[in-house]
């Protein structure tokens, strides 16, 4: 079970660093629109879509990645007290109960979404650009999909901890 846990750490890392560099095109891109309304007078018609779809998929990405990263918010004060076998208890429940469910219906239902955008042809609808949705929502299914997998590996470690096995290194 570690070397899956391991796995989907790795994976939430890479997407995670590939999700931060969609903000090199995001800055390229806004600079342009910035030099081509205000010096130009010419404003673009993609810079706010493109902006917007790049922005939430570099969040939507990087979900993952802050999960195992630790980097979620959490009640400090509360759980920083607690002994490892306690905040384990709370990190399972946490898990198995409340997030887990919540990430695969969701996860289901923008799958849903992804594939009637992609059947129907649907559109962004917000500029003259009007590209197609369905990246943008298959970006989220994946995003939710992969801090499902991440959530599925905290839960093993926290098992692990209740099990009486030392918290491993990631």
């Amino acid at each position: 079970m570690d070397a899956v846990c391991r796995a989907a750490d790795r994976l939430s890392t890479v997407v995670g660093v590939l999700a931060a560099w969609l903000l090199v095109p995001l800055v390229l891109a806004l600079c342009y629109e910035v030099v081509a309304r205000y010096v130009f007078g010419a404003p673009t018609i993609w810079a706010y879509e493109l902006a917007y779809l790049l922005t939430g998929s570099g969040w939507m990405l990087g979900m993952a990645y802050a999960l195992a990263r630790g980097a979620h918010i959490r009640i400090d004060i509360v759980y920083l007290n607690l002994s490892p076998r306690g905040r384990a208890l709370v990190d399972v429940v946490g898990y198995l109960v409340f997030l887990l469910p919540f990430l695969f219906w969701v996860a289901s239902t923008l799958d849903d979404r992804a594939i009637h955008a992609f059947q129907s042809g649907e559109r962004t609808g917000q500029s003259a650009w009007n590209p197609p949705i369905w990246p943008f929502r298959a970006v989220f299914f994946v995003s939710f999909a992969m801090l499902a997998l991440q959530a599925a590996a905290e839960a093993v470690r926290a098992i692990g901890v209740l099990a009486g096995r030392a918290p491993g290194a990631r």
